[in-house]
């Protein structure tokens, strides 16, 4: 396979990676002007960070950085690489589909467990009422993040890297209508227009497969031994990852016992997080696969010489 231009993918992936970043602080923007800080806010970001949290273990997360790299060598020796991503998504639907089950159920427990501080007030019900809207789009954008991991493997990078900017949008135009219009409040219009931004992200990246000359076809669940290596390999990138997660929820549940604090704790972490990782972000998503593939075909100066480039761009 062509080796991939480091540096104009990593520009690629970083320009729609910036615009993404500046799009959701243009979100966040109207969420607090619009809703503001306060106990609907509050129950709305404890709602959104469940499927948020969840996403990085099944998306971005950890079960990517197991996905690409063995899809990636996959797609290198011509070895059934549709094959084993038509497994994969096979496996990471029936446990997104569970999990979505098991929340709709629980979703108090669920609630009670992030935002221990709601209990007993309006923010509780209100929370969990928001949880049960927005949870199912853990199911779309984690598909996604597979469909991603596949063109970004074929050195396809625009459109997965686009993805994101179509959450960011929808949410921006939705929340403004409902303003303007009042035909539904501003609340009702964030949480149902985040699942289907993850159908639309979804469809998006896999349009872009076609033209990568890749099909991903559904197939019967199985505990394959290329399923049982996929898993043992994600299981510890999802601990590690967990740290960062268990960090957030300690302090939601710190400031769900005071109201607005848990508002002004996402509102100050969005403003802390909007110039991080661009740079890495893209370079991890560019790097990650072209490494895969190199080594895959033995091509060991090819690997060193992109992981000095990827050293000198960050």
């Amino acid at each position: 396979m062509k080796p991939v231009r480091l540096l104009s993918s990593v520009l690629t992936v970083g320009g729609w990676t910036l615009l993404s970043r500046l799009l959701g602080f243009v979100r966040d923007v109207f969420i607090t002007n619009l809703i503001g800080p306060g106990p609907v806010m509050d129950a709305f970001v404890a709602a959104f960070r469940l499927p948020n949290m969840f996403r990085r273990f099944f998306a971005e997360g950890a079960f990517n950085a197991a996905f690409v790299p063995m899809f990636s060598k996959r797609l290198e020796a011509g070895d059934d690489p549709e094959g084993f991503a038509a497994q994969a998504m096979s496996g990471l639907a029936l446990v997104l589909i569970l999990l979505c089950a098991l929340a709709m159920i629980f979703m108090p427990g669920f609630i009670w467990v992030t935002a221990e501080g709601f209990y007993g007030d309006e923010r509780f019900d209100m929370a969990v009422d928001f949880g049960r809207v927005v949870f199912p789009y853990i199911f779309f954008i984690s598909l996604a993040a597979l469909v991603s991991g596949m063109l970004n493997a074929a050195g396809r990078f625009a459109a997965a890297a686009a993805a994101p900017v179509l959450l960011n949008v929808m949410l921006c135009v939705t929340m403004g209508l409902a303003a303007l219009t009042g035909y539904v409040s501003v609340v009702e219009a964030l949480i149902w227009t985040i699942p289907l931004a993850g159908v639309a992200q979804l469809v998006w990246v896999w349009r872009d497969l076609r033209h990568a000359g890749l099909r991903l076809r559904p197939t019967r669940p199985r505990l394959s031994p290329d399923m049982r290596r996929l898993i043992a390999v994600a299981v510890p990138a999802a601990l590690a990852g967990g740290v960062v997660q268990i960090n957030l929820l300690v302090g939601q549940l710190v400031a769900s016992n005071y109201s607005g604090a848990v508002s002004w704790l996402y509102a100050a972490d969005r403003l802390y997080q909007l110039p991080l990782g661009v740079v890495g972000i893209a370079i991890g998503i560019v790097l990650l696969p072209d490494l895969s593939r190199r080594l895959k075909s033995g091509d060991e100066t090819g690997s060193r010489e992109a992981l000095s480039r990827a050293g000198e761009m960050s």
